[in-house]
């Protein structure tokens, strides 16, 4: 199914809010008489992590400054997930746990973001059933806070009775141009599509995040060459379906992920680029080349499994069976001898049989996965997934998944042993768990060795000296 045009929001909508910006700052510094702190968390994936920089820029264009707690903040904003039940109930119960510091701090104000309240029923139960919430709204309103946050403070008294709620139900258009306000260090994420076309049976994504929209392939270069610019070393390339990307350039030409991907390849610097995730069925031998041939595109891919099941697949609306994505995976290691995989993988789909699962465990054998996230199947509302009939008790559910996790810690512990010996190029990301330091391979795998911490945020070269299941020790070279 072709994207949607890709929208952009007019340039005159995003000059009203930077005027909105300005005008908050003002109303701002009359009600604090100093620089107000706002605190954000972030629930959920990549995604929505490069949203919350977003909105970190903007409340910093606002006035804001970082609080380092919701008890030092002033706004305090929740960005949430909407992917598993677990992750609501997860922003739901330390959202439920603000109400006593809003009890105890009147002038506090608390909002929320994000996929979870884009569904329509939890938007109505935080309206009705979370009254000390002020502010919320979706993934299609981002480029609006300015505007929300001058209505929720230049009308609220010191009471506090008003709210707003900005939940549009419409797919949504690009905002170019919005601040930002990355998290430090040598790693950044850049989102080059938004949404998802596939309807998954089991996934909220398209009704939360709306239809396939691509950014303009210039907007995504000049954002990466600031990331470059100013010390990046590893740059993350976004979105649903990453390598569903297509998008027109100014000039009108046509533009897909692999001549996305080989642009950014081509840019001066000493940076690694990943992206994430890309579907199965939009893996094609040009992405492949693409990756085989670019210098700073890590040897790693993630490519979601889902099941191992043609029936379960067929159910899940993946569009493609087990015999074609095993094909795929053989091809990419053609390609690229020794590429580091991973994936995921839903246990306990609504139906799915003892036999449909060891079709799942032969697969994961098969591809030997670098490392694998696993979940126990969650129904959404609003997903055909979940109006289907599911007759496995968790118990067993969660037994299968324990047969999975066992199945790949063994993989894994095989795939780290043959790493003894060698030596990896590392993006080193700070402090380690046992030894002082830990990084990254182009690979995926964590490392940790000794070393002083002025190497955060730089290439370092270690030996693997020791691989016990999936954690390796080195020395730096």
């Amino acid at each position: 199914m072709p994207q949607e045009a890709a929208g952009r929001i007019p340039e005159e909508m995003l000059q009203r809010q930077r005027e909105f910006a300005a005008l908050l700052c003002e109303v701002l510094a009359g009600r604090f008489g100093r620089e107000p702190r706002a605190f954000v968390r972030t629930f959920g994936c990549q995604g929505n992590e490069a949203d919350s920089e977003r909105i970190c820029g903007i409340l910093e264009s606002c006035g804001f400054v970082p609080a380092q707690s919701p008890e030092d903040a002033d706004f305090i904003l929740y960005n949430t997930c909407a992917v598993r039940e677990h992750a609501e109930d997860r922003a739901l119960g330390n959202i439920g746990r603000l109400k006593q510091l809003r009890q105890t701090r009147r002038g506090v104000r608390i909002g929320l973001c994000g996929c979870m309240v884009q569904q329509p029923h939890v938007a109505a139960r935080l309206r009705e059933s979370y009254p000390f919430i002020d502010l919320v709204f979706g993934t299609h309103a981002v480029h609006l806070l300015p505007e929300l946050l001058y209505r929720l403070y230049d009308r609220q008294n010191d009471g506090g009775d008003g709210r707003v709620f900005e939940v549009a139900q419409s797919p949504g258009a690009i905002a170019e141009g919005l601040p930002v306000r990355r998290g430090g260090g040598a790693k950044a994420w850049l989102p080059v599509m938004y949404g998802c076309d596939n309807f998954c049976s089991y996934c909220v994504v398209p009704l939360v995040r709306g239809r396939e929209r691509s950014r303009q392939p210039e907007r995504i270069l000049e954002e990466a060459r600031e990331i470059i610019a100013s010390g990046g070393k590893e740059i993350t390339l976004l979105g649903q379906n990453v390598n569903s990307y297509h998008a027109q350039s100014e000039s009108g030409e046509a533009w897909d992920f692999p001549r996305l991907l080989r642009a950014l390849d081509a840019l001066p610097g000493d940076y690694w680029l990943r992206f994430m995730t890309s579907h199965p069925k939009d893996c094609s031998p040009a992405l492949l080349e693409a990756m085989a041939a670019g210098k700073h595109i890590a040897r790693h891919l993630h490519l979601p499994l889902q099941s191992g099941n043609d029936r379960v697949l067929r159910e899940m609306n993946r569009g493609y069976t087990a015999a074609q994505y095993l094909a795929v995976a053989e091809k990419a290691r053609e390609f690229m001898p020794g590429l580091s995989m991973t994936s995921d993988v839903i246990v306990g789909f609504p139906g799915e049989t003892e036999a449909e699962f060891d079709d799942t465990l032969r697969l994961v054998e098969q591809v030997g996965y670098t490392s694998l996230f696993t979940f126990i199947f969650s129904p959404r509302e609003g997903t055909r997934a979940a109006r289907m009939d599911d007759p496995t008790p968790h118990a067993e559910k969660a037994r299968r998944f324990q047969a999975l996790t066992a199945l790949q810690e063994g993989i894994a512990a095989r795939r780290s042993a043959e790493l003894e010996g060698q030596t990896l190029r590392l993006l080193c990301e700070g402090k380690g768990k046992r030894l002082a330091l830990a990084g990254r391979s182009e690979g995926n795998k964590v490392v940790e060795f000794n070393g002083s911490e002025s190497l955060t945020g730089q290439f370092v070269e270690v030996r693997i000296t020791r691989a016990q299941n999936w954690l390796l020790d080195g020395e730096i070279l």
